[in-house]
C-alpha cells in the first residue's frame, strides 16, 4: 500500500515507464481497416481479387423512344394514337385488345417511360402488363408491341431453353432465378411468387443499380418471354462480328505454298 496517490503513479511509471505513451490507444487492425475503407483506399489484397468490371449494357441515346414512336404511328396502321394529355401518348392497337401508354417527361433510367397491357376481348380484364423504363433498348420494346400485333403461329419454347442454349449463366436463389449474360450486361430475372413482376429483364447484373428495366405481370405469355429472351441475346451478341478476324492467323494463308513449288519445277 502506498500512503499518497502520487507514490502509487510514481511506482507505477517507474515499473511500466516503457509501456507508458501519451495520447489514446492506438488503432487496432479492424479499426485501421475500416478508416481506409471510408477513405476509399482498398486493401492490397481486395483489390488483387476484385472482379473484373462486366460490359456495359446496350441502351436507347436520348430521343431514340420518341423516334420509335412516331415510326410506329407513320408505319404501323393498326395502331392508333391518342393523347389525352400533354406528357402522355396512348396507342391503341385495333383489336382494342391491346394498349401502350408513352411518357414523354421520363428521363431517368428509373422513370417508367412505357407501360404496355393486354386484355381479353373488347371489354375484357387485364391479362397481363409490363413497365419499361427510360433507356431500354428499342428492340426490346419492339418485341413486345409485334408479339402482340402477330402473336406467333408456333410456340417459340421456353425463355430460359433460349437463355441456356445463348451461354447464359444461371444462378438459383431463394425466391428467384436469375440469367446472366457472359458478359453481365443484361440479366433475365425469374420470380414466381411474385404478381407484378413475375419477370424482370434488365441492364446490367445488378437490379439495384440497372441501367434499364422492363418488368411483366404474372400472366405474360411463354412465347413473349422467349421472344423478349431471344432479343436480349442478339443484343449481346451483336458486337461479336468484330472479333471475326482474330479466327483466322496471318500464318495460314496459303500464298508462300504455290510459289515454293513453282521453284522445284
Amino acid at each position: 500500500m502506498f500512503d499518497t496517490e502520487a507514490e502509487a503513479v510514481a511506482e507505477f511509471h517507474r515499473l511500466y515507464s516503457v509501456a507508458v505513451r501519451p495520447g489514446p490507444a492506438p488503432l487496432t487492425d479492424l479499426e485501421q481497416a475500416v478508416r481506409r475503407l471510408l477513405a476509399g483506399k482498398l486493401p492490397a489484397t481486395t483489390a488483387e481479387h476484385a472482379p473484373a468490371p462486366s460490359v456495359e449494357p446496350p441502351i436507347a441515346e436520348p430521343g431514340e423512344h420518341e423516334a420509335f414512336l412516331q415510326a410506329l404511328f407513320a408505319r404501323e396502321r393498326q395502331w392508333e394514337r391518342y393523347r389525352p394529355f400533354d406528357e402522355t401518348t396512348i396507342a391503341s392497337h385495333e383489336s382494342l385488345t391491346a394498349r401502350a401508354e408513352f411518357d414523354h417527361e421520363a428521363r431517368h433510367h428509373t422513370d417508367v417511360a412505357w407501360t404496355i397491357a393486354e386484355y381479353h376481348g373488347l371489354v375484357g380484364e387485364r391479362l397481363w402488363h409490363a413497365t419499361i423504363t427510360a433507356a431500354t433498348p428499342i428492340a426490346l420494346i419492339h418485341t413486345i408491341l409485334q408479339h402482340l400485333d402477330a402473336p406467333p403461329l408456333v410456340a417459340a419454347g421456353e425463355a430460359h431453353d433460349v437463355l441456356r442454349d445463348a451461354g447464359w449463366h444461371p444462378t438459383s436463389h431463394p425466391t428467384r432465378t436469375t440469367w446472366t449474360a457472359a458478359a453481365g450486361s443484361i440479366t433475365f430475372e425469374h420470380t414466381p411468387h411474385s404478381t407484378t413482376d413475375r419477370w424482370t429483364l434488365y441492364g446490367g447484373d445488378n437490379l439495384d443499380r440497372a441501367a434499364w428495366t422492363i418488368r411483366l405481370s404474372a400472366g405474360a405469355g411463354g412465347d413473349l418471354l422467349a421472344e423478349l429472351a431471344s432479343t436480349a441475346t442478339s443484343l449481346v451478341a451483336a458486337p461479336t462480328p468484330a472479333a471475326a478476324p482474330r479466327a483466322v492467323p496471318v500464318s495460314r494463308l496459303p500464298m508462300p505454298v504455290p510459289q515454293q513449288r513453282t521453284h522445284r519445277r
